[in-house]
């Protein structure tokens, strides 16, 4: 299966894009047709294509260990210092994904006048970026291959916020329902949003501090102006970590609501069971009393000994139900 490999050459007045093969691209790539007047952006919706992909690799002049760490699985997030090129991979979320357990790796290379970028799976991460180049919207098609690479960023960031706004949005549920319709699924939901949001931060934690590693990094490839937009990057990842965070103290709460409800409603059954039991406590003792068998039991020849023994025993249950009611031992919370 051939993945499908894009690329734009752009600047402030003009932009071509060809979609192809990595063969094709391979086959007709020359690092010297990249103009220094001009930013080039080659993207890798896939890696199936590996040799293809070593070439082009190769002809730009990449080390060896770079072009294994693009097919290599990533552990976590890591950035390289070349004397051409900066080399950093990152883990985001796939598009579309209901479950941050499943992460995607994405591979950055970022040089003078040339960026690329290889997604391992295929997916349109960077929909945004290509409608900014082609309409030219913002300073994009102004800015180098650096400022590139921040929108590139900052479009999985939002991805990312996205995310976290749809676990936010089941964490509304999760409160209506457990005020509403109790059910015993709740507790598995909690935790299975608790898993996201743990799975989330895995993913945001080291974007952070690959960030904080190129705002402090001394290399010409990111030129000084657009340091700040790194920076914003990063404070992007710390309000998501926050965000993250209070998230899971809202399910945290959610949980010992869960619990404190569950005891509330035990303590309710166990209350009218004791109500019940108080009432037939005594009408119980009675039975038992003219139940025995003892043959000179004075109340036994009674003509009317069973409807007084029946009555006492209907006055002393009505007796006690209306004290409980009174005493407000009844009323549901």
């Amino acid at each position: 299966m051939q993945s499908n490999t894009q690329s734009y050459q752009f600047s402030h007045d003009f932009f071509a894009i060809k979609t192809a093969s990595a063969a094709e691209f391979a086959h007709d790539f020359d690092i010297q047709t990249i103009d220094s007047d001009h930013v080039f952006w080659l993207n890798f919706h896939g890696l199936q294509e590996k040799e293809s992909i070593e070439l082009i690799c190769q002809k730009i002049g990449f080390d060896k260990l770079s072009i294994e760490g693009i097919f290599a699985p990533l552990r976590r997030a890591k950035v390289e210092e070349y004397p051409r090129y900066l080399f950093f991979q990152l883990h985001t979320l796939p598009n579309g994904c209901q479950d941050a357990e499943q992460t995607e790796q994405i591979t950055f290379a970022l040089g003078a006048h040339f960026l690329l970028s290889f997604q391992n799976k295929a997916g349109q991460h960077f929909g945004e970026v290509r409608e900014r180049i082609e309409k030219s919207k913002g300073k994009i098609r102004n800015q180098g291959a650096d400022f590139l690479l921040f929108r590139l960023l900052d479009t999985l960031l939002d991805e990312l916020f996205q995310f976290t706004t749809q676990v936010s949005d089941e964490i509304d549920r999760i409160d209506q329902r457990i005020h509403t319709h109790m059910q015993a699924d709740l507790l598995r939901a909690i935790e299975k949003q608790k898993r996201q949001l743990i799975g989330l931060r895995k993913v945001v934690q080291p974007i952070k501090d690959l960030l904080a590693a190129l705002e402090s990094m001394d290399n010409n490839l990111i030129a000084k102006e657009n340091k700040h937009y790194y920076k914003n990057l990063r404070n992007s990842c710390v309000s998501l970590l926050e965000d993250i965070d209070a998230h899971k103290q809202i399910l945290e709460g959610l949980a010992n609501l869960y619990y404190a409800v569950q005891g509330q409603r035990m303590n309710e059954i166990m209350k009218v069971l004791t109500v019940v039991s108080s009432i037939f406590i005594p009408l119980t003792f009675i039975v038992g009393v003219y139940g025995m068998n003892f043959k000179y039991m004075p109340e036994l020849s009674y003509r009317y000994g069973y409807y007084t023994v029946v009555g006492i025993m209907f006055a002393i249950g009505l007796g006690l139900l209306i004290f409980f009611v009174r005493r407000g031992w009844l009323k549901r919370d």
